[in-house]
């Protein structure tokens, strides 16, 4: 069973871009397997999923030993783990989004969003345990702050 199991979820990664533990529950259960959130985590940490870059700042989970080696990937792979381990929370007001970070980590969270490259930042200034991102439009910050906030949540 659990061997199907993973040879399913590494066919539904391939398959369709799925960037969070819900997403690939979701997929399972569609697929008419019947499984927990807690089943899944372990799944993916047996499988070594990681998540990889694949469109405008969003990351989708892929077998470690197929995902892309190539330099780009590997670059942003380290920037998206320093960024996840650093940031508690996103908020946002008018174009300004504000991440919350773990105390001493806000310039490596900052670092890590700038070589992201997202769509509609036009700067970032850290603190010790705070981020300021200021972005093009309202519009734009609440976007960010959307796929930021998916970022966080696996």
């Amino acid at each position: 069973m659990k061997k199907s199991r993973h040879a399913l979820i590494l066919r539904l990664i391939e398959q369709y871009n799925i960037s969070t533990q819900d997403e690939l529950l979701n997929k399972l259960l569609e697929s008419g397997v019947s499984v927990t959130q807690a089943t899944v985590s372990r799944d993916i940490k047996e499988l070594k999923l990681i998540k990889r870059p694949f469109a405008n700042g969003l990351y989708k989970y892929c077998a470690a030993d197929t995902a892309s080696a190539d330099e780009e990937s590997e670059h942003n792979s380290k920037y998206y783990n320093i960024f996840v381990q650093s940031v508690i929370f996103v908020d946002c007001a008018e174009n300004i989004c504000v991440l919350k970070c773990h105390t001493g980590t806000a310039n490596a969270a900052c670092a890590a969003l700038d070589s992201l490259n997202f769509d509609d930042i036009v700067g970032t200034l850290a603190g010790d345990d705070t981020v300021f991102v200021l972005c093009r439009t309202t519009a734009a910050a609440t976007q960010t702050k959307e796929k930021m906030e998916k970022l966080l949540h696996f």
